[in-house]
């Protein structure tokens, strides 16, 4: 009976390997097929970039292909986002989505399809376009993968949600398709996947965290108050330049002091207005700060901390209650991008078994934001997954490891990822993950 039992084992296991190698090699021969195609999709949307709120003809061109591809496309969801609909009967229901929107900024690198754009911004102000954080090849990508998924169709059982989604830039366009209905007028996905082009990893590689990933991000304003006078008379006034330089350096103890040493936490002043002439002391000084953040706990804790603080050397200098700082959090916060460790772990198995080990990376938490993470925060609770895609030329990087050359990094005017292996790698760990997905 032993021997029976080990010998059905052993050829189950034996099946299952076979099944997993041919699809390795059905993934790996579309993508040989459909990449020089996607290439040219790629410069195409590298060389027309279009900024937040303004990505028109993006849209349009993602739409067209999904349609192409057999999805039921719903156009101008939201503003420009899309969302395109793959049944492909019973099983799971998967989201994966794209960014669009590209950046103000001057592209600075020698590439033959480099942007020349220059366009109006949603304020109707004429600045430079440049996809400096990589969305041209988060669309070629989500392109890709979606292109491998529906020629594989036969091995997979589902519905494939795909979101083009404007705005991330701005951290508007998640926000306003969820608060539009995107949960309520299509299906809710159980599982949520996007990926980031990356910087500093080899093309082609992966990185991944069970965790959050990617930081939370607020603005806050604080209005410093006081009272004016004359520069050479400083006893007659309560000067607001000091006291906005005496929390510049108090709030500093946020972080170092009163955050958890392992709770990774940043607030940096970005701008301080005030003023107006060298001998005239103002009644007001404006601060502007970036917030960064893993929990909302913590983030509660900045909040409270910059009030306490502001409001305590306020009442040291002599100042009263309705003279107290103003700190203000603004509309827009990102959240964290929470991934569900069990969805990451997930998709590594998936993508190991494509990539192998050598091309997969576990990875610290960075404290750029993303609006990705508000998809894992509605009353749906989606399990999300952002998983990190290496775009760094292999020379270069070994450079960079070996030497210490920089490399050019996200909203830099020369950054650039290099495309085939990116594509290649990125497209066949995607693809992966999302036929094991719906095959569980």
């Amino acid at each position: 009976m032993k021997k029976t039992f080990f010998l059905a084992a052993f050829l189950l296991i034996s099946i299952s390997g076979i099944a997993q190698d041919k699809l390795k090699g059905q993934i790996e021969s579309i993508i040989e097929r459909i990449e020089d195609e996607h290439f040219e999709t790629y410069k195409f949307l590298h060389s027309h970039p279009e900024v937040s709120l303004m990505e028109y003809e993006t849209a349009k061109k993602m739409a067209s292909h999904l349609e192409d591809l057999g999805f039921k496309v719903t156009r101008n969801f939201s503003g420009n986002s899309l969302v395109g609909v793959f049944e492909n009967g019973n099983g799971p229901v998967i989201m994966l989505r794209t960014d669009m929107d590209a950046l103000p900024i001057k592209e600075q690198t020698d590439l033959p399809y480099a942007s020349s754009v220059i366009m109006k911004d949603a304020s109707g102000k004429q600045v430079p376009a440049m996809h400096a954080c990589g969305h041209d090849m988060h669309m070629t990508l989500w392109l890709g993968t979606l292109n491998t998924m529906v020629t594989l169709k036969n091995e997979w059982s589902g519905t494939i949600i795909a979101i083009a989604q404007q705005a991330e830039e701005v951290s508007g366009g998640a926000i306003k398709m969820i608060e539009d209905g995107l949960f309520r007028k299509f299906p809710v996905p159980d599982y949520a996947l996007a990926y980031h082009v990356n910087p500093e990893l080899p093309a082609g590689s992966i990185g991944y965290y069970p965790g959050p990933i990617f930081g939370g991000v607020s603005s806050v304003d604080i209005h410093v108050f006081g009272y004016g006078g004359h520069g050479a008379m400083p006893h007659t006034t309560i000067d607001p330049v000091v006291l906005a330089s005496r929390i510049v350096l108090a709030i500093q103890t946020l972080v170092s002091r009163e955050i958890e040493p392992i709770q990774p936490a940043v607030v940096t002043v970005g701008s301080i207005h005030g003023g107006s002439k060298h001998n005239i002391i103002p009644d007001r000084v404006d601060m502007q700060l970036t917030v960064r953040f893993f929990s909302d706990e913590v983030y509660n804790q900045i909040i409270d901390g910059l009030k306490r603080i502001t409001r305590g050397i306020a009442l040291s200098a002599g100042l009263t209650e309705e003279k107290f700082p103003e700190v203000i959090p603004l509309e827009g916060l990102t959240p964290p991008v929470a991934n569900n460790p069990d969805l990451v772990n997930k998709g590594v198995v998936s993508m190991e078994k494509m990539l192998g080990s050598d091309l997969m990376y576990g990875v610290k938490p960075s404290t750029v934001g993303e609006d990705f993470g508000k998809y894992g925060r509605t009353p749906e609770k989606i399990p999300i997954a952002l998983f990190w895609l290496g775009g760094v030329e292999k020379d270069k990087y070994l450079d960079h490891i070996e030497n210490g050359t920089p490399l050019p990094g996200l909203h830099n005017a020369a950054f650039y990822p290099d495309f085939y292996p990116t594509f290649k790698g990125g497209v066949a760990a995607m693809a992966r993950t999302m036929i094991d997905l719906f095959n569980e």
